[in-house]
């Protein structure tokens, strides 16, 4: 694998540990702006609302520019933001802040995928997606702890400064690792990019995305209370369980880019299997500690098995316009997260229990799976040509009825 997949893999590292950092440092934030607790949980959605809003525009704006050009100017948002948020004044800045910081995210993953599978030969297209991919999830098991104990000990503040400092190792990386790749001339502008989005075996990609992850978030969103009020765990314990999670991310983002450049729809299928058992099973796992701490490291492999399958997918379906799909697919993402959470909220509200987001995840998982089922037969029907039936090779009675 090329070593410019290692300066990707700094960036996903950086932007996943500013994405999920937030919600550890929640209570330490809202004490020092003099604010509520979930008044200080509109951050994590306004770091969701600028990733949504930015995907598709800034991967659309910067279609016909070099790829290292456009990944080096998101590290350049990114790091602005971040800094931003460390020295926001108010509430009111940091929440613009984060959006700010959160605008790059889609567009840098989508893009990275893009330079990612150009670097590689194509029968290993998924593995340099996932390996990009890896510095999200390596995010999970030691970027995110250890920005939230420096946020703890350090202040909220300090965290930010760390990740910005990220950027910055990223961008040079890039610089260094990345090739120059000059623009295509023939490059598709915006309005083509969008002509893309006509098409339904890409909406239906998308969709899987949505419905996909969203059963994950469902259950990951809630897997807090499940662990401590369910499975028994101490609430000091609950940080390295949640890492346990990452390295199941990790080894199953691993697996699924291998298996996915040997057949990327049997991949995607298999995940979604794995993903339904996983979660359908998840009453019975969370009765002991020790079973409880599997399903969280079988949640974590199974979901992350469709990561990178989900991503060259979508990139196949608009093959006109890879970058904009591409980052649109990871808007997608942060719609599963917002969708899958609501939902799981539901089904404790409506006193089903702490463990009843998994059964509803599992649900959402069998959706995903008829959506991938969907956009592959809709997209073998639509490059399937019509072969007319010549004349002399009807039956003969059906060429009589046609004289007839």
């Amino acid at each position: 694998m090329p070593l410019a997949l290692l300066a990707l893999a700094i960036g996903a590292f950086g932007i996943g540990t500013t994405e999920f950092v937030m919600m550890g440092l929640l209570p330490n934030v809202a004490s020092d702006l003099h604010t509520t607790i979930p008044a200080a949980g509109h951050l994590v959605s306004a770091y969701a609302l600028g990733v949504v809003i930015g995907a598709p525009l800034l991967a659309a704006l910067t279609a016909k520019l070099p790829r290292r050009t456009v990944l080096i100017g998101l590290m350049v948002l990114f790091v602005v933001g971040n800094a931003l948020s460390a020295f926001a004044p108010s509430y009111d800045w940091l929440l613009a802040a984060r959006v700010l910081s959160g605008l790059p995210h889609g567009a840098f993953f989508g893009v990275g995928a893009v330079v990612a599978t150009g670097l590689v030969a194509p029968e290993r297209k998924a593995r340099s997606v996932s390996m990009m991919f890896l510095g999200l999830t390596i995010a999970n098991i030691i970027g995110v702890p250890a920005a939230t104990l420096m946020g703890q000990h350090l202040g909220w503040r300090a965290t930010f400064l760390a990740v910005s400092a990220i950027g910055l190792v990223a961008i040079a990386a890039i610089v260094a690792l990345v090739p120059a790749i000059a623009a295509d001339p023939k490059a598709a502008g915006v309005r083509r990019e969008l002509a893309a989005f006509r098409t339904l075996p890409l909406w239906l990609a998308l969709g899987t995305t949505v419905v996909g992850f969203g059963a994950l978030f469902a259950a990951y969103s809630y897997i807090t209370p499940m662990l401590t009020e369910v499975a028994g765990f101490s609430e000091g314990s609950v940080t390295i369980l949640l890492a346990l999670f990452g390295v199941g991310a990790t080894a199953g983002n691993l697996l699924g880019g291998r298996l996915a450049d040997r057949s990327l729809q049997r991949t995607l299928y298999g995940g979604l299997g794995a993903l339904t058992l996983v979660l359908a099973l998840f009453p019975l796992l969370m009765r002991a500690p020790w079973s409880a701490g599997l399903g969280v490291v079988l949640l974590g492999a199974a979901a992350f098995v469709t990561g990178s399958p989900l991503q060259l997918m979508v990139m196949e379906k608009a093959q006109g316009a890879p970058s904009l799909a591409s980052s649109a697919n990871q808007a997608a993402f942060n719609l599963a997260n917002a969708g899958g959470a609501w939902i799981g909220g539901v089904a404790i509200a409506a006193g089903f229990g702490y463990v009843s987001p998994a059964v509803a995840g599992a649900g959402l998982a069998v959706l995903g799976l008829a959506f991938a089922v969907g956009a592959a037969r809709v997209d073998r029907r639509a490059r399937t040509p019509f072969v007319p039936v010549r004349e002399e090779a009807r039956p003969a009675h059906e060429r009589e009825a046609a004289r007839l």
